[in-house]
């Protein structure tokens, strides 16, 4: 199921962002880039819809996709 990131507070969607790209294995290209600058790219994939926030009902779980990759449950 895809959230609407505009239905979440601006909080609890920079929480979900940052543990995204916390997570061990998130590429970011070849160049190293801050926790801020990742998670401001990630935003701006959710706003302008090149990344979805998924819920999984299965697992019970949300993570961010690419939405070509998006295939729901």
């Amino acid at each position: 199921m895809i959230i609407p990131i505009d239905e979440l507070s601006q909080d609890t969607l920079e929480q979900i962002i940052q543990s995204f790209v916390l997570r061990e294995g998130t590429d970011y290209g070849e160049q190293e880039k801050s926790l801020e600058e990742k998670v401001h790219q990630v935003h701006r994939q959710l706003k302008q819809g090149e990344a979805l926030l998924v819920y999984s009902e299965l697992y019970e779980t949300v993570n961010i996709v690419p939405k070509q990759h998006y295939q729901p449950d």
